[in-house]
């Protein structure tokens, strides 16, 4: 979730603090990248990488809900939650791709919105914009997305559970891919808004 205060619980604006329980989740978070996938492409532990992903997906929720509870928004803490959930995600393409748990056109659909976004994102930086606020379409793909893929590779390790493990896991996967493309439809009409603005302030400079 996104790391802005919500209500007036705590009326804090986003600081610079780095120290804070909620950014040492998601330090913890990004570490649990490369363990899955050494637990998943090396050590072929399957039910353990199930474990790490699934911890990693609902701390997404927890850093957030832990920093609007206790008032330790941080700037940081802002740029450390999208970078993990992106990290989380095209991992776990990359590795249930060689693993065939998800088919390489599931993968391609997912990386092309991550490509459409990072050219939006880097037009946005030559007129001098930073990367849009966080959309609530786009958490909600996010976290469909990280509840599907530890379901998918239950399946995929468990074949007593695969009929209801991987009926559940691609409802969830295609819900996610579609939720995603939408935020991404999103964003770019942000980007291309910015700009044009942008455009408009220059030349009547």
């Amino acid at each position: 979730m996104s790391r802005r205060p919500a209500g007036a619980e705590h009326p804090q604006a986003t600081g610079d603090r780095v120290l804070t329980l909620p950014n040492l989740i998601s330090f913890l978070r990004l570490l649990g990248v490369p363990l899955f996938l050494y637990l998943l492409l090396v050590a072929h532990a399957d039910v353990a990488a199930v474990v790490v992903l699934a911890v990693g997906g609902t701390t997404d929720w927890v850093d957030g809900w832990i920093a609007r509870r206790l008032g330790q928004v941080s700037r940081l803490g802002e740029l450390l939650d999208p970078l993990a959930d992106r990290l989380y995600i095209l991992a776990t393409l990359v590795a249930f791709t060689v693993r065939d748990v998800v088919p390489w056109e599931f993968t391609a659909a997912l990386l092309a919105r991550e490509l459409l976004l990072l050219g939006s994102l880097t037009v946005l930086r030559r007129y001098g914009y930073g990367p849009p606020p966080v959309h609530y379409v786009g958490k909600t793909a996010t976290f469909l997305l990280l509840a599907a893929f530890p379901t998918l590779l239950l399946a995929a390790a468990a074949p007593g559970a695969a009929a209801v493990a991987g009926a559940i896991g691609w409802a969830l996967a295609w819900w996610g891919l579609v939720l995603y493309w939408v935020a991404g439809g999103m964003y770019v009409i942000q980007a291309v808004r910015l700009v044009r603005t942008a455009r408009g302030a220059g030349a009547a400079a």
